[in-house]
């Protein structure tokens, strides 16, 4: 179970998801544990396969902790993939170098569907718990710990297209043509996810964050059908707690500014924001009834030193010294990104908030 919240040395994280005042803003950065790391190449080398390095707790945990070692951050995410889940349902996923995820096994068909069942947490997906045991326990009360999930639209496109797609013909064309069927996987997956999260909880996960990576690619009333009705689901079902002990969910719809006073209804504690939505028109929107976590592009990153404090200035500005913001960029950090880029963007960004809270 969770260790009390007073246990954390940094609780910042924490307490900005539940709109509690905090001294500065804190940040943390999706895909922080990745390729742009010369520590997490040689831990990938030392796996052998990227499937190994998922698979295998002890070194799920040491690239989990390489950021947080690296730099001033205000959170750990767990180090694994979304895919984990397909996966544990039987599809047989592989990654082929410079090609992405593949499944052996898609689904093609309504009966492909109907064969699906729950995974079981503990067997199937026990190696995932493992890691966030570990890294849970290697962290020693530093930072929070993020648990994560794909949502159960963005899995849905993998398992139906087989891997990754420009245009994700297969799974939109299911959506039209047979959405009895599409309802029924997305339901699956939906109360799959709630127990994977559920699972990362138990075992240590002090928040947890669901990626809708590809709502974007849906029409409007397809993604309020298909896509965020499934968070609602997610949230209903997912197992956090209560009072102050709740585990805040964090809810990412990637593309998906035009529903966000939506989103700030599905039962999540935050939404993530992408690049394309400003920070002060998102809050303007939402009110005080979610956190916000975002949202510089992260291309910015491959510019000078003075574009990226601009860019992290800009940011703490526009939302301004309110309680509920959480610094992260608009979607996962490149992986041939300078990391000393990085380290400015987050020294930037803790300097300018702690004197804006300090001057409010």
């Amino acid at each position: 179970m969770n260790a009390p919240l007073a246990a954390l040395a940094n609780d910042r994280f924490l307490r900005a998801l539940k709109r509690q005042p905090v001294d500065r803003t804190p940040v943390w950065i999706m895909r922080q544990a990745g390729r742009y790391l010369p520590e997490y190449r040689a831990t990938r080398a030392r796996a052998g396969s990227f499937m190994k390095l998922c698979q295998t707790p002890e070194l799920a945990c040491e690239v989990s902790l390489q950021p947080v070692d690296r730099f001033p951050l205000d959170a750990a995410i767990l180090f694994s993939d979304i895919l984990t889940i397909p996966d544990a349902m039987g599809l047989g996923l592989s990654f082929a170098e410079g090609e992405g995820p593949r499944f052996a096994r898609p689904l093609r068909s309504k009966q492909d569907i109907d064969r699906l069942g729950l995974p079981d947490m503990a067997s199937d997906l026990g190696y995932v718990t493992d890691a966030v045991r570990m890294i849970r326990h290697e962290l020693h009360g530093r930072v929070p710990l993020i648990g994560f999930s794909g949502s159960p639209w963005t899995l849905a496109c993998y398992m139906i297209e087989g891997g990754g797609s420009e245009h994700f013909a297969r799974a939109k064309s299911l959506l039209w043509d047979d959405p009895a069927s599409a309802h029924r996987l997305l339901a699956l997956l939906a109360r799959t996810v709630a127990a994977y999260l559920g699972a990362q909880i138990a075992a240590g996960a002090q928040a947890v964050m669901v990626f809708d990576t590809w709502g974007g690619a849906l029409s409007l009333p397809h993604y309020h059908e298909f896509s965020l009705r499934y968070l609602r689901e997610v949230a209903a079902l997912l197992p956090r707690g209560d009072g102050a002990a709740r585990v805040p969910l964090i809810l990412f719809s990637k593309g998906c500014g035009h529903s966000l006073e939506a989103q700030a209804e599905t039962g999540a504690d935050a939404i993530g924001l992408d690049w394309t939505i400003a920070l002060d028109d998102a809050r303007r929107r939402v009110g005080d009834r979610v956190a916000l976590q975002g949202n510089v592009d992260p291309v910015v990153l491959y510019a000078g030193t003075s574009a990226i404090r601009a860019e992290a200035i800009r940011a703490v500005h526009d939302f301004g010294p309110h309680p509920g913001h959480v610094f992260n960029l608009g979607h996962g950090i490149h992986p041939t990104m300078d990391p000393e880029k990085l380290r400015l963007l987050i020294d930037t960004v803790h300097r300018e908030s702690a004197a804006l809270f300090a001057s409010a």
